[in-house]
């Protein structure tokens, strides 16, 4: 069993907060030390819970429409790592889902992502991922982030969460279509050439 194996397995495992879980620990993550892109988002919804399957909701159809790849594609851990930061569903909290649980991407993260040496490309889907690995130099606003996505590249590419709401965003702000949506696709296909 390699490295990566040994944690995954453990990752898969893991009950740290079930006592903060409403439907309990279902790990739901996707990783191959082949992987050339990890999506860094948020945490399964409810949907994703119960199939098991990340990104298997209307925000993972989204996500892939912006990433410019099929779902077989997407779904290929040697090309795609999902790697969310609360591994597990938060339950609800007024206005949708709650924050990924804080537990998560400090335990797991760094030994997952060492043993990928394959990495080209991080996407960081949303303001928690954002501010885990942007740090400093993240913006004031996760509007700011995105549109600055320039600055992080060429491995790193801040992007709003997919949901519904992302669509009102996008109205507000057409430069995410014009300029970051060919933007992230070039990376993508760079990434995955």
């Amino acid at each position: 069993m390699s490295r990566l194996d040994a944690v995954l397995a453990e990752a898969r495992a893991c009950t740290v907060c079930r006592e903060h879980l409403p439907l309990g620990p279902r790990p739901v993550l996707a990783v191959h030390g082949a992987s050339r892109i990890a999506v860094i988002g948020q945490a399964p919804g409810t949907r994703v819970h119960a199939t098991g399957v990340p990104w298997d909701d209307d925000s993972g159809a989204h996500l892939q429409e912006w990433l410019g790849v099929d779902r077989a594609t997407f779904m290929d851990a040697t090309r795609f790592a999902i790697l969310p930061m609360g591994f597990c569903y938060p339950g609800k909290k007024k206005g949708g889902d709650a924050a990924p649980r804080p537990e998560c991407a400090p335990l797991w993260h760094a030994p997952i992502l060492d043993a990928m040496p394959d990495l080209r490309l991080t996407l960081l889907i949303g303001g928690y991922a954002q501010a885990r690995y942007l740090g400093k130099a993240r913006k004031k606003t996760l509007t700011a982030s995105v549109q600055g996505f320039a600055e992080y590249l060429p491995d790193r590419f801040p992007l709003p969460h997919p949901s519904w709401r992302s669509r009102i965003w996008m109205k507000k702000n057409p430069w995410f279509e014009a300029e970051v949506l060919p933007s992230l696709r070039e990376r993508v296909a760079q990434a995955l050439a």
